[in-house]
């Protein structure tokens, strides 16, 4: 079993930066895909960002337009989004995912369905 805990929510302005972090226990996550997703209210959870545990690779949804970056530190077990030039439709709860799974193709981890843990999700609010 692997436990996520998210952190590093809160409010912030348009245009303004967030660092989250994902800290795993239970399990080290050196070969664990981790992801985030959003959930904002009234929609459905979407894919943000990934990065596997093989080569670090990394993927984002397209809305990112390069303004988030995700990286992992495996020797302390944590997974980061480095989230800037933030607007108001980044509002959302956002979650940390891991799987042990591998899959050829990267739009396969932009499923939640393809997920075996997650965090309790942090809030972000963006004002305008």
């Amino acid at each position: 079993q692997v436990q996520l805990v998210e952190s590093g929510g809160g409010l912030v302005q348009a245009g303004g930066r967030l660092s989250l972090s994902c800290v795993a226990s239970g399990r080290t996550i050196h070969s664990y895909t981790m992801g985030w997703f959003r959930q904002a209210p009234g929609k459905e959870r979407e894919f943000v960002a990934v990065i596997t545990w093989s080569r670090s690779d990394t993927y984002y949804a397209d809305f990112v337009q390069g303004r988030f970056t995700i990286s992992r530190d495996n020797a302390k077990n944590t997974a980061f989004l480095q989230m800037n030039s933030l607007k108001p439709e980044d509002t959302a709860v956002y979650y940390c995912a891991a799987t042990p799974r591998t899959y050829y193709f990267d739009t396969y981890y932009y499923s939640d369905q393809r997920y075996d843990y997650w965090g309790q999700g942090t809030q972000v609010t963006v004002s305008s």
